[in-house]
Formats: structure tokens, sequence, C-alpha cells
């Protein structure tokens, strides 16, 4: 591991150092070592655009403004080979807070989620992007139980079958 030294000034330390408290951090490092990730992550996914994510997309709607539940459903089916889950959850008499887990193409999975933020009563939308490298093409059994979920929330359970499969590993 590399050591390297940073000066900051005192107020920003201090504030720095309540976030390291209320984060639950042990130390400064840890803080600054997850800092320079999730902008590094960033930096990854705004300038390679040509490479492949996993990704949470997470809005919060008016399920009451005309057509809209079904007009995100169907971007979703739209893009089916983007949209791995949906987790529904509903805020109030009004509003729905949905979270959509996303992968692929980076620029397929940021057209995707701006095509559905941009639909009128979608507010707080919220893209994370986590770029990935593909390990693809690996054929094994893992030697445990699969749930696969397929649609409408069926599930099936699969045993330790060797399947094909592709493996999404974070770039760190």
């Amino acid at each position: 591991m590399e050591r390297i030294t940073i000066s900051i000034d005192t107020a920003l330390a201090q504030e720095f150092d309540q976030l390291i408290t209320a984060r639950g951090y042990k130390n400064r490092s840890e803080a600054v070592r997850d800092l320079v990730r999730s902008h590094l992550q960033i930096q990854r996914t705004e300038h390679q655009p040509t490479g492949h994510c996993v990704a949470n997309l997470s809005y919060v709607y008016n399920h009451h403004e005309r057509d809209l539940a079904e007009r995100l459903t169907a971007l979703q089916h739209h893009q089916h080979d983007l949209t791995v889950a949906t987790l529904h959850a509903h805020l109030d008499h009004d509003n729905c807070l949905e979270s959509v887990i996303l992968r692929g193409a980076t620029a397929a999975v940021r057209a995707f989620s701006d095509a559905l933020m941009a639909q009128p009563g979608v507010r707080h939308g919220q893209l994370n992007v986590v770029a990935v490298e593909l390990d693809g093409g690996h054929v094994h059994a893992h030697g445990q139980q699969h749930a696969h979920l397929h649609a409408h929330s069926q599930t099936h359970e699969v045993g330790a079958a060797a399947h094909p499969h592709i493996h999404l590993k974070p770039k760190t």
C-alpha cells in the first residue's frame, strides 16, 4: 500500500471528521480511499461510455399521473435486456419509489435511465453506475442453489447444474 500526505484547512478537516464519524469509518484513510474510488468510478463511467456496467436507477413518481405506470413498465419491457429487477414501494397515497437494477453497455444504461427519468411525473431520479469488466463464457457449477427470476415475478429454483453465464467484476 502506498502512503500519501495531504493538507486541508481546519474547517474542512473538522467537517470531514464529522462525516467519518457519521458514516462509521474507523479512520481517515478508509474514508479517503472510498472517496477516491467513488470519484474514479464516476470518471470511468462518464468518460468511457463504451464499457459495461451494473447500475441502480431510483426514482419517485406520482402514480396518479396519466398512464405513467404503464409507460414506465413499457420502457422496462422494451429494454428487458438491460433490466434485471425492479423494486416498487408505496410512499403515500400519491407517490411510489422504484429502484431498477440494470446491467449492460454503459451508454445504453444511461440512455434508458435518461428516457425513464424524462417521463412527465417522474421526480427525484438518480442513477448510480458501477463500471464492470466482463468475464464471460464460463460454464461451471457453483455447487449451490440459484434463484432465477423470470418475467412476472415467477421464481424457479435451479440446482447445481453447470450453465453458461457472464461474471461482472467491478473495476477497482
